[in-house]
């Protein structure tokens, strides 16, 4: 039986600034882009969310929530500190690491001898340090499997624990909302509704090709995890597809011209994530990403092997021209090819 841990600190961006300016503590705080240049909610604080306000939300919505909510913009750089202590002490109990995000991870102790294999003790170790170390708190989940392991680490934020040993499976899925499914968002829940299935005990009385027969492929997936399933392994090797960068503007840009001249920009912006992720020699498509006023997104791309800003041009304009309106976002990016070289297959193996 695997022993997975899922780490999630709590509400990173905010705890990190909170962190080092203990004024904004007990205050509702929220880390994103300016209300009145359409900026989201990039996390927000435990205070902020009494108020209903969320990750992703538009900032001036947030506002209009909690008009003495306190706006600070992101600071990667440090963010990227924190993170890279974090992922630290995941590694100094197993190798089989996840990275889901700068902060949350999968884990896999299965074969961990520290804390003579014991899954919950290793992570109450692991939040201590985090909270040592980063000056920052942090929640867990304790499963058997990865799906399990996320369900628990969400059950007592923040700054909680919880674990789910494998004989308690059974009985703590079966009270488990449907709603709470991986895959299951608000359109299917209530569909599931609407069939009289409300939670995973009502799930189990249906059969695979009734699941399949009224859900399609996420039928399967309904099927397993109502029974506690996930087959899914902690992958600490995984191959970045893309590398992207996009900009969504205060004004929209009336007109391509407009749209062409930020296109440098973005180019340069695009070629410094590149040279960071070193991808230059990965590139197997070139692609631009349009939203215009009406919030339609349109998408061009064509085959290439290099960086080329005039080809973005000609994407973006073939892009624009479909459409023809005002631009909200602007969004250049690469498709890159998958990595076949032996030495790779190797490490890829060898984890």
């Amino acid at each position: 039986m695997k022993k997975i841990i899922h780490c999630d600190c709590d509400c990173f961006y905010a705890a990190i600034e909170m962190r080092d300016d203990p004024a904004l503590r007990g205050k509702p705080l929220a880390v994103g882009g300016k209300p009145d240049q359409r900026g989201v909610v990039a996390t927000c604080n435990y205070e902020a969310r009494r108020y209903g306000i969320r990750s992703a939300m538009p900032m001036s919505q947030a506002v209009r929530r909690c008009p003495d909510l306190m706006i600070m913009p992101p600071t990667m750089e440090k963010y990227r500190i924190a993170s890279r202590q974090i992922l630290a002490i995941y590694r100094d109990y197993t190798d089989a690491v996840e990275p889901l995000s700068l902060d949350e991870a999968y884990l896999d102790v299965s074969h961990s001898t520290q804390h003579k294999g014991s899954a919950t003790l290793i992570a109450q170790e692991i939040r201590a340090r985090i909270a040592e170390t980063v000056g920052i708190t942090a929640s867990a989940g304790v499963a058997p499997n990865k799906f399990l392991a996320k369900i628990a680490s969400d059950w007592n934020k923040p700054d909680g624990m919880f674990v789910i040993l494998p004989d308690q499976v059974e009985e703590f899925v079966a009270a488990l909302p449907v709603a709470r499914l991986f895959g299951v968002g608000k359109v299917t829940a209530a569909k599931l509704h609407s069939m009289g299935i409300h939670e995973c005990r009502d799930l189990l009385k249906w059969s695979l090709p009734d699941l399949m027969q009224h859900f399609g492929k996420l039928g399967n997936n309904l099927y397993q995890l109502c029974r506690g399933m996930d087959r899914r392994e902690v992958c600490a090797y995984s191959e970045r597809k893309s590398v992207s960068v996009e900009e969504t503007y205060t004004i929209d840009l009336p007109d391509l011209a407009a749209c062409q001249a930020e296109l440098p920009a973005l180019y340069k912006s695009l070629q410094q994530r590149m040279q960071r992720a070193a991808a230059e020699d990965s590139i197997q498509k070139l692609y631009v990403k349009i939203r215009f006023s009406d919030f339609r997104i349109t998408t061009v791309e064509c085959g290439a092997r290099a960086l080329d800003q005039d080809m973005y041009a000609q994407l973006l304009a073939t892009g624009y021209s479909r459409r023809q309106l005002p631009v909200r976002l602007l969004g250049l990016g690469t498709r890159l090819a998958d990595e076949k070289t032996e030495g790779q297959l190797n490490l890829f193996g060898g984890e």
